[in-house]
């Protein structure tokens, strides 16, 4: 059978740019070597993968600017790049794009205590920020669990939460402001070391954005004092049903956990084998932390006991000391990998009313059965923001298509019990086509008028977020 031919006209085009960028950039800043490039090929949805026409690693916002200006004169498409831990594929290319990967944007730029912010370059990671200010009292409050990877770009571009967002709020609530590179290489300041900006919310527009209005290299973040103290409880159930009861409960009786995680029993099975953690042997496992004075946490626990308690647990166990606390979470913390070790699975990200849980947990088990894969929960339930782990074989003809799927089941009802399709994974490419479920023909024009106002072209980070029928006009003008 006879090899199609490459055309020369897209090959020329290709060298040109190549070329183009190899007189601007370092030459460290661009890989185009096709071997090299195949790192950059996923990110942390690994069924989906494509080799990119080249790979950027800039330094400074400077030479993002050059790499966008050059991309832009050229119609080139440009894929922003943090860590690769995007569980949506966020960051996955096309074969006719360029990477602009921030990991080589390290820096911490100011610490104002006084102030309590902190300017970073987005290539940070998550857990570094706090590792910069910890000894002196502080720390940046989200906390994925990829925290010890995911860069604060990343973070930014998915408004992250992570487990104490219940308290604290996700990325959106301590991001002030941003150093943001548009497509023609323009640089942009926007919000800054306070409270509030003058005029329109572009802030509030940008976290969240998935990397299609800008490429964002700086960032002002919120650091808090440490908490005088802090210190879990570890609630067993025998019902997935019982333990979301017993949040809505927490919930509706005014108090305010730094963090609710749960976990049903294949993920406490993993967890535990995994990380020997001491979970009990249960259904469904509850970890839910208070913090403040002593006074503050044996109040708030002795509340949180009373409520549980109405609901027969199998086991309420207060930890007793900072190395039990550290073991508490980290079997919540190891859940991902944990499960990656036993099966090839699919992470979802809806988020629902608190209140919505023992219904939407039922119906998941039910889906479970009705499609033929086991599934594990682990995720934020204080605020509703689920993560069902669908368990499948990669290798097995037919079952990623079962698990996408029931995957699109499952976040169809979460928009149905009231919530919606991400809390803080992102769309990406995952959910582009779910998008018209919780949003309406009209209500997406207005969202892609944003983005026809910061990348009329549509190069930044192409065939995300929006379904690909919606988007197409736009793509092709």
């Amino acid at each position: 059978m006879e090899m199609p031919q490459p055309n020369p006209a897209i090959m020329a085009k290709r060298a040109r740019i190549l070329a183009r960028l190899g007189a601007e950039l370092p030459p460290a800043a661009l890989i185009t070597d096709e071997a090299e490039c195949r790192a950059y090929e996923c990110d942390a949805l690994t069924v989906y993968r494509c080799i990119p026409m080249a790979v950027t690693l800039p330094s400074s916002t400077e030479e993002v600017s050059t790499i966008l200006r050059i991309c832009h004169e050229e119609s080139v498409k440009v894929v922003p790049r943090g860590a690769g831990t995007s569980l949506a594929g966020g960051s996955l290319p096309t074969e006719d794009s360029i990477i602009l990967g921030v990991a080589r944007l390290r820096d911490v730029l100011e610490v104002n205590y006084a102030d309590r912010i902190i300017r970073v370059q987005t290539g940070m990671t998550n857990l570094s920020v706090t590792g910069e200010v910890e000894s002196d009292g502080f720390f940046y409050a989200p906390d994925p669990s990829s925290q010890l990877a995911c860069a604060i770009a990343g973070n930014i571009a998915m408004n992250s939460g992570g487990a104490h967002c219940l308290k604290y709020g996700v990325t959106t609530n301590n991001l002030l402001g941003v150093t943001m590179v548009q497509m023609d290489g323009t640089i942009v300041e926007i919000g800054g070391a306070y409270a509030d900006a003058a005029g329109y919310d572009l802030l509030g527009v940008i976290c969240g954005s998935e990397g299609q209005l800008g490429v964002v290299t700086e960032a002002t973040l919120r650091i808090l004092p440490k908490p005088e103290g802090a210190r879990p409880v570890l609630i067993a159930f025998d019902s997935n049903e019982v333990a979301g009861a017993c949040v809505s409960d927490i919930i509706k009786a005014g108090i305010l956990p730094v963090a609710i995680e749960f976990m049903d029993r294949p993920c406490i099975r993993a967890c535990e084998d995994f990380a020997k953690a001491g979970y009990p042997d249960c259904e469904a496992l509850l970890i839910i932390e208070v913090e403040g004075s002593e006074a503050e946490i044996t109040e708030q626990l002795g509340l949180i006991s009373q409520i549980a308690r109405r609901h027969n647990p199998v086991e309420l166990r207060e930890s007793q000391s900072e190395e039990e606390s550290k073991k508490i979470w980290l079997g919540r913390k190891s859940a991902f990998g944990a499960m990656g070790q036993i099966n090839d699975y699919m992470c979802l990200d809806g988020t629902i009313p608190v209140s919505s849980l023992p219904f939407v947990l039922r119906r998941i088990g039910e889906m479970s059965r009705e499609y033929g894969l086991d599934v594990a929960n682990v995720f934020h339930a204080g605020d509703g923001n689920m993560h069902p782990l669908i368990l499948f074989d990669a290798n097995k003809p037919g079952d990623l298509e079962k698990c996408e799927a029931f995957g699109a089941a499952i976040l169809t009802l979460c928009v149905e019990a009231g919530g919606c399709l991400t809390g803080e994974h992102g769309v990406g490419i995952e959910k582009r086509d779910l998008m018209s479920v919780q949003f309406t023909a009209s209500d997406l024009d207005a969202q892609m008028r944003v983005k026809d106002v910061f990348d009329p072209r549509w190069l930044l980070n192409p065939a995300k977020v929006f379904p690909l029928e919606a988007s197409a006009a736009r793509r092709a003008a």
